[in-house]
């Protein structure tokens, strides 16, 4: 297999998605071809069989069975690594790198039965005499195990499909993977696993072959490094009344073709993120202005239009930090070019528009459109290491989002070689002291290394808002932090209180992009006096967190730890919170409960261990808890962690702390990154600590001198519920 084997996920048979045995499939394999000339291709079912010979190397080994070969690979950092036929965990565009290296300490041993198994400091794996292999904590308690796969093979050489069962613990909930489901646990039943084109041309949801999986024994993340369209189809467990009543959670993976193989990693759900993002690549870190508005124009107006959008935004005191231009702006919809008579002086416009602190972004349509070939969209060869952007920077641009037209073939992995394309183009162009920003609707684990994800509209109507939380949550779980849907409204469907509900959402989510709401692809103000006074308290809240959304930024990059998080995220044993989907929270320091329901201006929220504040009145909470708070459509149920610091924007435009008072007796604290503007990781961060004696907060800064005075001013709530300059 080479590199080329990766990207043919469009070219893949799409047969036998349910197939439960080789009639069935024989079946299913001559329905598909009852319209062709003839009948298809016979096909074989193939299963490992039993162990015959083992090879033993560093981290692991090879053990050949009877029709096929497992390599297992515990690597230094502790993940696992599998595959089947000679499968190696390269090529891959997944991996940022080489694959790392063996853990030298982890070896092949005989195991009982007629297995073997791979003893590590974080896991054991265990493989059966007929191909099994089991994942255990270092204690032996069992994490996953995967049935034996089995291919069906057609007799002319063509591709092989193939399928793998798995078993988990009863009481583990499935997360990801990070595509078009209901919420961040998908519900049971069957789920496609390829690029997800709706044909629109305006958005195609990500769907990640990641699966995270939370159970009382630990977490573990797989992913399955194969790019064909497949089926996930899964179960979740049920605990009985005793022992020997439990039915374990099953997931079965049907896929067209492609590589058998795939990594494992366990631990704690922070340790299983840092492990993936080693070996998936850092998530790529976004200019400081990205975390702010951006307001997308589709319109056919010229400069002047532009240059109105701006101003409605800015007369009328909401904060705006980008212009995406969508294909309006292009000379007869091809990419990479602009309409000289709507726009003869971009590059004039781009620099007025940033002196008032507003950025250009440009659409870019995945396939470009060749004049000769009337229209018929084509592709450059996306895989091809060299392929790069050029001349956006010069026309004025910051950064680039990308459509899919639905009407030609795009694997996932074209969305990572293009946003690779792109964000290394930019890269090169802009000035060295700013970073690019690089927005695409699809993709493959990787591609946080070169942006975040844009959503789109996703579905309408509340179900929409309840799906655009979810998918955030699934994206953050499987590795891309940045991402959020758009923000639309109007009266196509829920009118003015579900678009308040939609900007609020988004005013938590890493990436804000409102659209037109009326005819003119103008700004909220076009839909009433209402929906502009409650957009201004979103968007100026949005404004005074930017210097938190930064700062998270930035830990993502170094951690691989998702900027939005679902509550269980530092107590996954606590099983209440593996089911809380209509909450999460936004970094460790607050919780965000939106209201997803027509008509509510009350609305239940299950807090974590701990005390909480509300933000809006200041009332103390502990957790854990079920408590009914106020929502009205001014706002949404913000909460506090107590003993948490924040970095929020003060008034003079400077950053200041606001530190959330520690429960009698106890302590807090948190860390502060401040906006660099080089591409690298960025300034160290500030930590700082939080003791509370009586009445009295004391904030230090810890530094490698011992702790000092913030330089910082701090603002201390939570006390009198309004607030204490310091």
């Amino acid at each position: 297999m080479n590199g080329r084997d990766l990207v043919r996920s469009w070219w893949s048979v799409g047969v036998a998605g349910a197939a439960r045995g080789p009639r069935t499939v024989r079946a299913a394999w001559r329905r598909r071809g009852a319209d062709a000339t003839g009948p298809g291709p016979r096909v074989r079912a193939r299963v490992p069989g039993a162990v015959r010979k083992v090879v033993p190397g560093p981290g692991g080994g090879v053990i050949r069975f009877a029709r096929s070969e497992l390599r297992v690979l515990v690597a230094v950092n502790g993940a696992v690594f599998w595959g089947w036929d000679g499968a190696g965990p390269e090529p891959s565009y997944a991996l940022a790198g080489a694959c790392p290296e063996p853990d030298p300490r982890a070896e092949l041993e005989p195991d009982t039965d007629g297995g073997w198994r791979v003893v590590a400091e974080r896991v054991t794996v265990a493989v059966s005499r007929h191909g099994a292999l089991e994942v255990l904590t270092p204690g032996g308690v069992t994490l996953r195990r995967d049935l034996p796969p089995r291919w069906w093979e057609a007799e002319d050489g063509g591709p092989a499909r193939w399928m793998q069962r798995s078993e988990v613990p009863a009481d583990a909930r499935f997360f990801g993977p990070g595509g078009p489901v209901e919420g961040p646990r998908p519900r049971d039943g069957a789920h496609r696993m390829g690029n997800g084109v709706t044909g629109t041309g305006s958005a195609a949801p990500v769907t990640m072959p990641v699966q995270l999986v939370v159970a009382d024994a630990g977490t573990h993340l797989l992913f399955v490094d194969n790019p064909w369209d497949g089926t996930l189809t899964l179960r979740e467990g049920a605990e009985g009344a005793g022992s020997g009543h439990d039915r374990v959670g099953t997931s079965e993976l049907r896929m067209e073709g492609g590589p058998v193989r795939g990594w494992v990693m366990a631990g704690t759900p922070a340790r299983v993120l840092l492990t993936w993002a080693s070996l998936a690549g850092a998530p790529a870190l976004p200019p400081a202005w990205a975390f702010g508005h951006h307001h997308v124009r589709e319109g056919a107006g010229g400069e002047d239009e532009v240059r109105r959008v701006v101003a409605g935004h800015l007369e009328r005191g909401l904060p705006l930090d980008a212009v995406h231009l969508g294909d309006g702006h292009l000379d007869g919809g091809r990419a990479f070019t602009v309409d000289q008579d709507r726009f003869p002086k971009l590059p004039v416009l781009a620099d007025e528009l940033r002196r008032e602190g507003v950025r250009l972004v440009s659409v870019v349509p995945a396939a470009v459109r060749a004049e000769d070939r009337r229209g018929e969209g084509v592709f450059p060869d996306l895989p091809d290491a060299r392929v790069r952007y050029a001349g956006q920077a010069a026309r004025g641009f910051a950064g680039v989002w990308h459509t899919v037209d639905g009407s030609v073939p795009f694997g996932r992995v074209d969305a990572l070689c293009l946003g690779r394309a792109a964000h290394e183009g930019l890269r090169d162009e802009v000035p060295a002291d700013e970073r690019p920003l690089v927005l695409s609707p699809s993709g493959w684990p990787g591609s946080q290394r070169y942006g975040g994800v844009w959503s789109g509209e996703g579905a309408v109507g509340w179900p929409g808002l309840r799906a655009s939380l979810a998918r955030v949550v699934g994206l953050g779980l499987c590795g891309v932090p940045f991402s959020g849907p758009d923000v639309v409204g109007g009266g196509r469907d829920g009118g003015c209180e579900l678009y308040v509900r939609r900007l609020q959402l988004a005013a938590y989510l890493p990436l804000l992009r409102t659209g037109a709401v009326g005819p003119a692809d103008g700004g909220p103000w076009e839909h009433g006096a209402a929906v502009l006074g409650h957009a201004r308290v979103a968007l100026g809240e949005r404004r005074r967190l930017l210097p938190y959304f930064v700062t998270l930024a930035h830990l993502a990059r170094r951690t691989g730890a998702p900027m939005v998080r679902p509550v269980w995220w530092p107590a996954p044993e606590e099983r209440e919170l593996r089911d809380c989907e209509d909450a999460f929270l936004l970094g460790d320091a607050l919780l965000v409960a939106p209201v997803l329901e027509p008509g509510a201006v009350r609305r239940e929220v299950r807090l974590p261990r701990g005390r909480w504040y509300d933000t809006a009145t200041g009332r103390a909470y502990e957790g854990p808890a079920k408590v009914l708070v106020d929502a009205p459509l001014e706002r949404i149920p913000v909460f506090a962690r107590a003993g948490a610091v924040l970095p929020v924007r003060a008034e003079d435009g400077g950053t200041e702390l606001e530190v959330w008072a520690p429960a009698p007796g106890r302590s807090g604290g948190g860390l502060v990154v401040p906006e660099s503007g080089d591409d690298g990781d960025g300034p160290e961060a500030e930590r700082y600590s939080v003791t509370r004696s009586g009445p009295r907060v004391v904030v230090r800064r810890e530094t490698e001198d011992g702790a000092q005075e913030p330089s910082r001013p701090v603002r201390v709530r939570g006390l009198d519920g309004t607030g204490a300059q310091m």
